[in-house]
């Protein structure tokens, strides 16, 4: 019979809560305890998850030997501290994105994650998703024939959008679009084509300098020199619109607002692809597979980290 993994919480916001409801849904897993400094939040989760333990303070909550993944769900600025803990009791983990909020952070965290042996895995919901297989499938098949060019378009009515209002996620610290969103491509491009490399990235940034973004555009290149365009804005009369279209010189593969998958072929009218749901991995299934030594396709920190070097040149440059 195999083990149960219990799990613990760290962080309980709206990614959070998306998260929790896989650890609910996967039949070797048991959301052991949660944990966060925001007692009315925490309270919240609790009713989900009435069986669970609850801390304020995450250092109780490692002392927890049963506990053997932990997921953690904090603002980036202090991945690092936690992150190592987790790593130091002797647990698994599970980070969201970004992996840190600085380069030499993300690199302490890489470096002594690879040391002990653990899982550490990420959050980026694409490297799981039909969409990604979808469109890998194509371009490997040769279907838009060789990559001339990438542009990704993101555009946000509001930024924090409506269900994101937290202090952190408008700051220039911590947060903006740039750090929110644009490393779940970063990361998407990295496994289908290699890493990206910062050539020039400009910020338009507000009077209020605590403030984040308001818009961006990035030239990147690919090797080989096929460029990569980046283009952001905020406060846009429109309904949010996001858009990763790759051009090939035979065809071109949009994928619009994370879901859709729209395919041209020289000058024919695009036709949508019908993506199926029933082969979509399971991020925390295959968590579970890797602490098993059972194989598993997690993102790790080494990936989080070379995500990092690009997102903070864009932030940068």
């Amino acid at each position: 019979m195999q083990e149960t993994v219990k799990v613990g919480m760290i962080g309980v916001g709206a990614v959070g809560e998306r998260v929790l409801k896989s650890f609910l849904g996967h039949h070797r897993t048991q959301v052991a305890a949660l944990c966060d400094v925001n007692e009315e939040r925490l309270a919240e989760f609790a009713q989900k998850v009435p069986e669970a333990d609850l801390y304020t303070d995450y250092l109780h909550m490692l002392n927890d030997e049963t506990i053997k993944l932990v997921y953690l769900a904090v603002p980036p600025k202090y991945h690092s501290s936690i992150a190592i803990d987790i790593l130091k009791s002797g647990k698994h983990i599970l980070c969201e994105k970004p992996l840190a909020n600085s380069i030499e952070e993300s690199l302490k965290m890489k470096v002594l994650a690879e040391r002990t042996g653990l899982v550490h895995a990420m959050n980026f919901p694409m490297a799981y998703s039909n969409e990604k297989l979808i469109i890998q499938q194509k371009v490997q098949a040769g279907e838009i024939g060789k990559l001339k060019r990438i542009e990704m378009n993101m555009h946000f009515t509001e930024w924090p959008r409506r269900w994101q209002q937290n202090a952190w996620i408008s700051s220039r610290e911590q947060g903006g679009f740039i750090r929110e969103v644009t490393p779940h491509f970063i990361q998407l491009i990295h496994s289908l084509f290699g890493e990206l490399k910062v050539i020039a990235s400009f910020v338009e940034y507000p009077e209020d300098r605590e403030s984040c973004e308001t818009g961006f555009v990035a030239r990147m290149e690919l090797e080989g020199g096929i460029p990569v365009i980046f283009n952001g804005s905020s406060g846009i009369g429109q309904k949010e619109h996001l858009s990763m279209k790759l051009f090939g010189d035979e065809g071109a593969i949009d994928l619009v607002n994370w879901k859709d998958v729209i395919l041209t072929k020289g000058d024919s009218d695009a036709e949508s692809v019908k993506v199926e749901a029933k082969s979509e991995l399971n991020l925390v299934a295959e968590c579970v597979k890797a602490m098993d030594r059972s194989g598993g396709f997690v993102i790790d920190f080494k990936d989080g980290h070379q995500v990092q070097i690009v997102l903070e040149s864009l932030l940068n440059s």
